[in-house]
């Protein structure tokens, strides 16, 4: 007689089976090709929730079970201050899917709901500090975030429009402020509605935004302005109406700048313009 599955192993299941090239094949590649987990790292997954923080961290259980060779994880849970149906949601959401998490508390949305100025911008600063904080105190040398692929896309959108750069995000950044700490963006090559798929296919209810200002709210992310991100959400999705590819060549874009055809870039922070190798390249190119 078949041997009836629980829920958590169904959950699992459909990550390796029924969503294995939307999915699972993507994350294996982001962390293969980007080399984000090595021998030995001991890391942090982040989880603020969220259908991708918890996707996440099923993955990268997955992964770890079956890796060949060795790496720790620590499944973290900062409560910056959630209420109580956020909190208890998070800890139901991780016993119903077998993700063992250890879970710290701080007063951030006390301190960024008492601010003027740019609260949701304080509010990710100091929710990233304190993970770092917290991770390096338990020996990790890694954070893992959710942020995937329509994040990648949607950043570099809104850098553009809004912030008159051209700026990707990283599948991984070595930390400024915690020597010896890196984070990795495992989900870098999945995409939104794949992990929306997966959600609905199993059921799974998460939270949606956990912030004091907005707590109803679903485009909130945590920092990243959300209303503007909604836009060019509205945006893409209009454009791909016309060019399927749209997404994809974006995301391309960003793997193959061409820097000697822009004007001026970024190096390390420092600021350099086309003159300075202009005349140079023409005799080069003369001789």
């Amino acid at each position: 007689m078949k041997r009836q599955l629980e829920q958590w192993q169904l959950i699992e299941r459909s990550l390796i089976k029924k969503y294995r090239k939307e999915i699972w094949l993507p994350f294996v590649y982001a962390v293969k090709h980007y080399e984000l987990i090595q021998p030995g790292d001991k890391i942090a997954v982040c989880i603020s929730g969220g259908k991708d923080s918890m996707m996440m961290a099923k993955l990268m259980q997955l992964l770890h079970r079956h890796s060949d060779f060795p790496f720790e994880l620590v499944y973290l849970v900062m409560d910056p201050g959630y209420n109580e149906i956020n909190r208890k949601k998070i800890e139901s959401n991780a016993a119903l899917m077998k993700i063992p998490v250890t879970i710290f508390e701080s007063d951030i949305f006390q301190i960024a709901n008492n601010t003027d100025k740019s609260p949701c911008y304080l509010c990710a600063r100091m929710r990233r500090g304190s993970l770092y904080n917290k991770a390096k105190e338990l020996g990790c040398n890694k954070i893992a975030l959710g942020h995937h692929f329509n994040d990648v896309i949607e950043t570099t959108v809104m850098g553009m429009f809004y912030s008159s750069q051209l700026q990707g995000m990283m599948p991984k950044l070595h930390s400024t402020n915690f020597e010896g700490m890196e984070l990795i963006r495992p989900l870098y090559c999945v995409h939104e509605e794949d992990i929306l798929a997966w959600k609905r296919y199993n059921e799974l209810e998460f939270i949606q935004c956990a912030c004091r200002f907005t707590e109803n709210c679903t485009t909130c992310d945590n920092g990243g302005g959300g209303s503007k991100r909604q836009e060019v959400k509205l945006l893409l999705r209009r454009l791909k109406r016309d060019n399927p590819d749209i997404e994809k060549s974006i995301f391309n874009s960003i793997h193959a700048v061409s820097v000697e055809t822009l004007p001026g870039y970024k190096l390390h922070g420092e600021a350099h313009s086309f003159l300075e190798h202009y005349d140079r390249r023409a005799h080069q190119e003369e001789n």
